[in-house]
């Protein structure tokens, strides 16, 4: 199968770009069937996260919480809002709680469900 140059108008930018014969080619060998719907920089750009719904599915950085080590009684940062019914620990405290299986699937420590 040949392929020839095509033009194609990017979604987001709304610019006109080329798709090579050559990139053509290298979607046909991967099985996509679909033609890009962004131009190479907005292709980047939400790769990178700094495109419309790209980076982290919730949108932005990761948000941290300030809580009170249950060991130690230190700082402990934790990506969650602590409720107070469960104890939360520093990272220090928590290598030294944590099961020793690594909480995997037969890892020791209670199951996953």
């Amino acid at each position: 199968m040949s392929f020839t140059d095509k033009t194609l108008t990017c979604k987001d930018c709304s610019q006109e770009f080329i798709w090579t014969s050559g990139e053509q080619e290298f979607y046909a060998s991967r099985g996509l069937t679909n033609e890009p719907g962004r131009c190479p920089q907005c292709r980047a750009a939400r790769r990178s996260g700094g495109g419309a719904g790209g980076g982290r599915s919730m949108g932005g950085p990761r948000e941290f919480f300030t809580a009170v080590c249950s060991n130690c009684g230190g700082e402990a940062r934790v990506p969650f809002q602590p409720r107070g019914d469960k104890p939360v620990y520093c990272s220090n405290c928590f290598e030294q709680v944590r099961p020793s299986g690594g909480g995997g699937a037969g890892g020791g420590g209670r199951g996953r469900y």
